[in-house]
């Protein structure tokens, strides 16, 4: 393990009144390109590239690196009782039926990228691991070690099964079977060879990060792969450069996506550890600001906000991976290009969607929360987001899951029971919010940001703008929301609003008699005040996607109430008492 670094402190550049604007968009891929795709898949199936991956296979690998993560505990113990499961679906290791596959698309890449041999040397022994991981080996290698396929030879798949197959080799490569353990080595040599054409066709972001870390990994462990190594590192050097904005976020704007890619780097910085090498400079100054950037999306308790799809994780696993990567730094307050504010003042932390949403092509669970916030006190949620639309179990609706990706499913407002981006049938991010408007100032007594988006502009004829302050004592953040015409067609009459604060589960509210506040009592915490003037407000019933997948009852309060077409603004203050 590398020792920790001294504290590097992010480089925020927060200007007084500096205002900032980004462009988003929904767009996907285009005919031209899903074509392409197409033909790229049925030519893995020619003879040509069968060719490519031919060659000699190695008789060992020049190095095994340690996992410096553990695994999901609940998921080994699945296994060691012969189930594989996975955000709550669970197929019995001898009835996986690889060559006729049932299971869903999500537990087909758990499956392949072979996660879960961190799974299952986190909960036993060697002796006891090897048979169970042989066992599935072998199946894979039967189904698919000859014939190249979607999804499992898919780059980022075959880039992250790399990384998983080098740093847990003596579950692998234990057998006294020398024909098996020839397949094994071949089958890594040849994927060694896919990744190499291939890894450079992935989509930018988290995919194409993970299969060049692939190729890096292959040179670093089969004999002779000098040049692959180097071909690897400058084609990983590209995508953090097109896959990871310069404030440290990546391009999905997901957490989740954030703390995978700060694990692979670090799992690919031991295999270079095992070597002895150093790790070159551009991977070590990425990761270095994805922690700072993943540290900014993170509760008082270190835990991660739900952004884009993501859940709730823990802050002790937060801390445990930080850790493991040896970086130490301060979390990032002002990502201007990830899109994420952070406020923190006192006890509180209080972090805002400031950007749209990340083009459809960077992410398959983009969410429409453009303003949303989440608020804590002292590590403990108060306010949220519903969150987990791709952590919450498969076994779960795909309405549900669809319900958590919508603008409603946030902090934030719905104008005429709309998304502020579109969510297409097939999933996809459509058109919406396409500029944010943002500026944050900060002094001895507030911090404050405002930002606003047009989501709303061309269908419904207003701009919704949010302005949020936070005292320097971290007691007080007060919020105003406006809806102001921009000329654009509109409707005539009035049309209906509702900002929505999704509240952590546990919290107790007891509205006052006069409709127009109500206390919250925090679990083994203060007592929070929530008032408004110029909406009405109610409390309904709400979920939130805990960190297991699961969804838990909670409530929101609401305030809704019309704009007329020249607009319409109201506020709104939570308070803790003393």
């Amino acid at each position: 393990m590398i020792p920790p670094q001294p504290i590097d402190e992010p480089r925020d550049g927060i200007d007084v009144g500096k205002r900032l604007v980004r462009q988003g968009g929904g767009t996907g891929l285009s005919l031209s390109e899903r074509i392409a795709e197409k033909l790229q898949r049925l030519a893995w199936r020619t003879p040509l590239h069968g060719l490519r991956l031919k060659g000699r296979h190695p008789l060992k690998l020049i190095a095994i690196a340690d996992d410096p993560f553990l695994g999901d505990l609940a998921r080994g113990q699945a296994l060691l009782a012969g189930q594989l499961m996975f955000r709550g679906e669970s197929v019995p290791i001898d009835r996986l039926g690889l060559d006729r596959p049932k299971f869903s698309t999500a537990f087909a890449e758990h499956l392949h990228g072979f996660a879960w041999l961190r799974d299952l040397s986190s909960v036993a022994p060697r002796v006891t691991a090897v048979p169970i991981a042989e066992t599935l080996m072998l199946q894979w290698l039967n189904a698919h070690g000859d014939r190249v396929s979607e999804p499992a030879w898919s780059a980022h798949l075959t880039g992250r099964r790399m990384l998983f197959w080098i740093a847990h080799a003596p579950l692998i490569l234990s057998s006294t079977d020398l024909v098996y353990r020839s397949r094994v080595l071949n089958t890594i040599a040849r994927a060694a060879r896919h990744l190499d054409g291939e890894a450079g066709k992935a989509p930018a972001g988290i995919r194409a990060i993970t299969a060049w870390a692939g190729v890096v990994a292959a040179g670093l462990v089969i004999p002779g792969g000098d040049p692959r190594r180097g071909f690897g590192e400058n084609g990983l050097a590209r995508a953090l450069t097109t896959g990871v904005f310069d404030d440290g976020g990546i391009v999905s704007r997901s957490p989740a996506d954030q703390l995978d890619v700060v694990m692979t780097l670090t799992a690919l910085r031991e295999i270079y550890a095992a070597r002895r090498l150093d790790v070159p400079e551009a991977q070590q100054l990425a990761l270095t600001r994805m922690v700072a950037a993943l540290l900014g999306v993170a509760h008082g308790e270190g835990g991660l906000a739900c952004w884009q799809g993501s859940g709730p994780v823990d802050g002790d696993r937060i801390a445990d991976v930080v850790a493991a990567t040896g970086v130490r730094t301060r979390p990032l307050r002002h990502a201007s290009d990830w899109g994420y504010q952070r406020l923190a003042a006192g006890r509180t932390v209080l972090i805002v969607d400031s950007a749209p949403p990340p083009v459809a092509r960077a992410a398959r669970e983009g969410c429409a929360s453009t303003l949303a916030f989440e608020l804590s006190d002292q590590g403990q949620r108060i306010v949220v987001n519903c969150g987990g639309a791709a952590a919450a179990l498969l076994t779960l609706s795909a309405d549900l899951r669809r319900a958590l990706r919508t603008t409603a499913a946030h902090s934030t407002l719905v104008l005429d029971d709309t998304n502020s981006t579109a969510i297409h049938a097939d999933g996809s991010l459509g058109k919406g919010v396409g500029v944010v408007d943002m500026a944050r100032q900060e002094s001895d007594a507030i911090s404050r940001i405002e930002v606003a988006h047009d989501g709303y502009a061309k269908r419904l004829g207003f701009q919704h703008r949010r302005v949020l302050t936070l005292s320097a004592d971290g007691r007080d953040v007060q919020g105003e929301d406006m809806l102001i015409p921009t000329g654009r067609r509109g409707r005539k009459g009035e049309t209906s609003f509702v900002a929505r604060f999704h509240l952590a589960p546990g919290i107790e509210i007891a509205p006052t008699p006069d409709g127009q506040a109500a206390f919250l009592r925090v679990p083994d915490g203060p007592v929070w005040q929530f008032r408004c003037r110029g909406a009405t407000l109610g409390v309904e019933e709400s979920l939130w996607i805990d960190e297991s997948g699961l969804p838990v009852a909670t409530f929101q309060l609401v305030l809704s109430g019309t704009t007329p077409p020249g607009g319409h603004d109201f506020s709104w203050r939570f308070h803790r008492a003393r």
